[in-house]
């Protein structure tokens, strides 16, 4: 009941309709350890329609909710952003690790990443990062 009071906020927040659709994709989107796909969101939430699904998830992109990363495929994976993210400015600037056996996306946003000086002239807009290579649970097999 917590975590739905936290996401009925967050939509509230962000100007958007509380719809149960939002709320269990939020559910699904924070509970999961690894940045997730629409197809992936589709298998679990059948009930709900893709074009359904696509909406929410650009909505929320929009909104600063969530975060698009690609994996190894190029398929895009969703994950949560940060709670400085807004529809302005989204702080997603930490490392995206893909595992070349697993297929996982983790997001680390512990890691330190050094700031980008571009030369006179360039004016940032995004910034990814990405690395690719085995998951601890799969380095461990």
């Amino acid at each position: 009941m917590r975590h739905n009071q936290h996401f009925e906020h967050l939509l509230k927040r962000h100007q958007l309709k509380r719809t149960e659709a939002r709320l269990r994709v939020l559910e699904l989107l924070v509970n999961k350890k690894t940045a997730t796909s629409q197809p992936d969101l589709e298998s679990v939430i059948a009930d709900v329609d893709r074009v359904t699904l696509y909406r929410i998830l650009n909505a929320f992109e929009e909104k600063g909710i969530i975060h698009k990363v690609f994996d190894l495929n190029g398929t895009a994976n969703y994950a949560i952003c940060s709670s400085d993210c807004d529809e302005h400015y989204h702080h997603d600037e930490h490392l995206h690790f893909n595992c070349t056996n697993c297929k996982n996306v983790y997001c680390l946003d512990e890691m330190d990443m050094p700031p980008i000086v571009l030369p006179a002239g360039f004016k940032l807009e995004k910034l990814s990062f990405s690395a690719t290579g085995l998951c601890p649970k799969c380095a461990n097999k």
